[in-house]
């Protein structure tokens, strides 16, 4: 059983940067996928951004390409989100999650999920 903590979100003004991280326990951190997810009020989970167990491969939703970057430590269990450039769009909450390998952008692939971290973002 992998347990996932999330932290690092809070308030953050439109243009800033944040950088959410994920630490892992209870499991082989190394071998699993790993991906952000977030949910918006009144909105369904979305996808957000994956990365491999080895890191050497990442994959990100249009929304956040080029501003969002994904990576982990294997070393310390943890994976990380550096969001840059926010926009008010991206107010949610952020979520990790644990999968086997191609689990990409399907959350119904993902095995545990962290309870996880508010992102406010604002004008």
């Amino acid at each position: 059983q992998v347990q996932l903590v999330e932290t690092g979100g809070g308030l953050v003004q439109a243009g800033g940067s944040l950088r959410l991280s994920c630490a892992a326990s209870g499991g082989t951190f190394s071998t699993y996928a790993m991906g952000w997810f977030r949910q918006a009020p009144g909105k369904e989970r979305e996808f957000v951004a994956t990365i491999s167990w080895s890191g050497g491969s990442t994959y990100y939703a249009a929304s956040v390409k080029g501003r969002f970057s994904i990576s982990r430590d294997n070393a310390k269990n943890t994976v990380f989100l550096q969001m840059n450039s926010v926009k008010l769009e991206d107010t949610a909450v952020y979520y990790c999650a644990a999968g086997p390998g191609g689990s990409g952008g399907f959350a119904r692939r993902y095995d545990y999920w962290g309870q996880g971290t508010q992102v406010t973002v604002s004008s």
